[in-house]
């Protein structure tokens, strides 16, 4: 068994008040070639719910879930939780870890399928975060990605029947399942297996619904209008269902394990809006959040890394989740 000294919760962080909003999303898009306008778009939505992401306050929910399952089932170990973008920052985390006296721990990132910015991407900003820390960082093995796992997709699985109970029941037997998920551009898409995990995610989920009529979509996308993206968008593919006679669906948010701002704006606000306009019944599948399979989850992760001496299958390689092509 391989020897850790504790868990870091790794997250993308979010701004807790309307003046981290700005600077919240400079740090995102440093070094992108983002016009203000889209920026200015964005803290909209942020100011839509008082300049405050939910995100944070969901991690530190998820934080207490996993210290009491670790410490109800072991493995005893600290959990820390740095972020990339906003405070807690990961170089201030590695930083009392080191003061801790934490030589080697297990990352646990909030992102289940694999691509450049929810997966290499955090392993670059921990290895920045260790240079910034210098002499005596921690060693940070990250966790695969898990859009695979049992517990996972069973939590998954879950929620969208609660979604489905929550439509009319004369909608139900009928109602089409849209999955959804965060677009990435297409350079970024070719370098990894992002769309493949998505589409074998999606369907094992629709098998076990016992459902043929869903379907996988994309949203918020960011970034300069010329450049492509996954499609279809959410939108544009619920316009196409009530074009095509659909009457209710069910949303389920896949690419997302928490009911964070871009769920809650781009799904519970506008795409719950044009369902609405649209006369389309619908009802929006909540997240992996603390689900108490979700939480189980990452103990076992946390295990099975252990147990194997740090090195397990579905690792990321050299060559995983690439760097999409600058224009």
């Amino acid at each position: 068994m391989s020897q850790y000294d504790a868990v870091l919760l790794v997250s993308f962080g979010g701004p807790e008040q309307p003046e981290d909003v700005m600077p919240f999303l400079e740090n995102v898009v440093r070094g992108r070639n983002v016009p203000r306008e889209r920026l200015l778009e964005v803290a909209d939505h942020y100011h839509h719910f008082d300049g405050r992401s939910p995100i944070n306050d969901q991690n530190r929910a998820l934080l207490r879930a996993l210290e009491a399952e670790l410490a109800a089932h072991g493995p005893n170990l600290p959990i820390y939780w740095g972020n990339r973008n906003w405070h807690p920052l990961l170089p201030d985390t590695l930083r009392k870890m080191k003061e801790d006296g934490v030589k080697k721990a297990i990352a646990f990132v909030t992102s289940a399928f694999s691509s450049y910015s929810g997966c290499r991407q955090y392993r670059e900003n921990i290895a920045a975060a260790q240079a910034a820390v210098g002499e005596g960082a921690p060693q940070i093995d990250k966790i695969r990605v898990f859009y695979d796992y049992p517990e996972f997709q069973e939590v998954i699985r879950l929620e969208a029947e609660d979604a489905i109970a929550e439509l009319p029941e004369p909608l139900r037997a009928g109602a089409h399942i849209l999955f959804t998920a965060h677009s990435i551009p297409l350079s970024m898409a070719q370098g990894c297996k992002y769309v493949d995990q998505l589409k074998d995610a999606s369907a094992s989920v629709a098998k076990a619904l016992g459902r043929d009529n869903y379907s996988l979509v994309y949203q918020s996308r960011s970034g300069p209008p010329q450049i492509p993206w996954l499609e279809p968008d959410v939108l544009v593919a619920i316009r196409d269902l009530k074009a095509k006679g659909t009457e209710a669906l069910v949303i389920v948010p896949i690419g997302f394990v928490s009911d964070h701002l871009e769920v809650l704006y781009d799904l519970d606000t506008e795409a719950k809006q044009l369902c609405e306009e649209l006369g389309i019944a619908m009802s929006r599948a909540a997240t992996a959040g603390t689900h108490p399979l979700f939480v189980r989850m990452i103990r076992d992760l946390i295990v099975e890394r252990m147990d194997g001496g740090g090195v397990v299958p579905g690792l990321c390689t050299e060559l995983c989740c690439l760097p999409p092509r600058r224009p």
